[in-house]
C-alpha cells in the first residue's frame, strides 16, 4: 500500500520560502522591536545608572566627541547625546502611536457610515475629507500646532488630522463595494439594524488594509514630528525629541561638531525604515496576488 505524502499547509510553505518582502519585513520587525524595547526600558536603564538623565544639562563637558564615557558625545548644552537619542524613541513612539490611533478611531467609523448610508451624508463627508487630503500633511500639522500648542497630546492631535482622510477613503471604498454582497443583502432582508450590519457584517470585511496603512502612517508621523520639533512646535524643550535636537545641532555642524546631528538623525531614519518595511511586508502578506508575484523572484 502506497502512502501519500500530504503537503504542508500554505502558511508553512510561505515560511519555508519567504518572499523578498517577507525577508524585509523580518528586518523591519527587528528594528521596530529594538526601538520599542528602548522606549519601554529607557526609564529602567536610567534608574539602574546605565543612562544619564536626558534633561540634565551642563553636567557634562560641552561638545565632547564620542568616547568611552559618552558614547555619542555631548551637545552644546552639556546633554549626553546617547541618552537623549534613546529617550527620543520613547517620545516618538508615544506621539506616533497616539496620533495614528486617533486618526484610525475617527477615520474608520466615518468611512463605514459614509460608504454604507451614502446620499447626502456621503457627499458631505467625501467633500470634507477630500479638502483635508489636498492639504500637505506637514503644513496642516504646523498650522494646528500653532493653535493647540506644544505637548504630547497636542502634537498627536496636530499630526492625526492629516491621516484621517486616508483611513476614511480606504474604508469607504471597500464598504461601497462590499455592501452589495449577498450576505449584506440577506442581513438587511432579515431586518438587521444598521449598527449590526456595520459592526458584524461590514467591519471585518473592509479593514484588511488598515494595518498596512497604520504602519505606513506611523513611519510618516515620525518624520512629521521631527519636522515640528525642528521648527520648535513639537514637544516641550525639556522632553528629549529628535527634531529639536537636530535643530540645536544645526548651529554647531559648520564648526565640525557632527555627532550631535548624526545620531538623532540616524535613529529617526532607522525607525522610519523599520516601520516602512513592516508596512510593505504586511501589504505583501495581505495581498495574495502580490505575494505570488514576488515569490517568483526569490532565488
Amino acid at each position: 500500500m502506497t502512502v501519500t505524502k500530504r503537503k504542508p499547509p500554505k502558511f508553512l510553505q510561505l515560511n519555508t520560502r519567504p518572499s523578498v518582502s517577507g525577508r524585509l519585513m523580518q528586518i523591519g520587525i527587528v528594528i521596530s522591536l529594538f526601538f520599542l524595547v528602548i522606549a519601554v526600558l529607557g526609564g529602567a536603564f536610567q534608574a539602574w545608572g546605565l543612562l544619564q538623565d536626558p534633561t540634565a544639562s551642563l553636567v557634562n563637558p560641552i561638545h565632547e566627541p564620542p568616547s568611552a564615557s559618552h558614547w555619542f558625545g555631548t551637545s552644546r548644552q552639556g546633554y549626553d547625546v546617547f541618552s537623549r537619542t534613546l529617550f527620543g524613541a520613547q517620545a516618538a513612539l508615544q506621539v506616533v502611536i497616539l496620533a495614528t490611533a486617533l486618526s484610525l478611531v475617527i477615520g474608520v467609523p466615518l468611512g463605514l457610515v459614509s460608504g454604507y448610508i451614502g446620499g447626502r451624508v456621503d457627499r458631505i463627508l467625501l467633500f470634507l475629507m477630500d479638502t483635508i487630503y489636498t492639504l500637505p500633511g506637514l503644513l496642516l500639522s504646523v498650522t494646528l500646532a500653532f493653535v493647540v500648542g506644544r505637548g504630547i497630546l497636542n502634537a498627536a492631535i496636530a499630526i492625526s488630522i492629516a491621516y484621517i482622510p486616508q483611513y476614511y477613503r480606504v474604508v469607504r471604498n471597500h464598504t461601497v463595494s462590499v455592501k452589495t454582497e449577498l450576505f449584506v443583502e440577506a442581513a438587511q432582508a432579515m431586518g438587521a439594524s444598521t449598527w449590526r450590519i456595520l459592526s458584524r457584517y461590514l467591519f471585518f470585511n473592509v479593514i484588511a488594509s488598515v494595518p498596512v496603512l497604520f504602519t505606513l502612517n506611523a513611519a510618516d508621523a515620525i518624520l512629521t514630528l521631527g519636522g515640528l520639533g525642528f521648527l520648535g512646535l513639537g514637544l516641550p524643550e525639556q522632553v528629549p525629541e529628535w527634531g529639536h535636537d537636530l535643530r540645536q545641532a544645526l548651529e554647531a555642524l559648520p564648526t565640525g561638531i557632527w555627532w550631535t546631528a548624526l545620531f538623532p538623525g540616524l535613529a529617526m531614519t532607522l525607525m522610519v525604515v523599520g516601520l516602512s518595511l513592516v508596512g510593505e511586508g504586511l501589504n505583501d502578506f495581505i495581498n495574495p496576488r502580490l505575494r505570488r508575484e514576488n515569490s517568483d523572484f526569490v532565488p
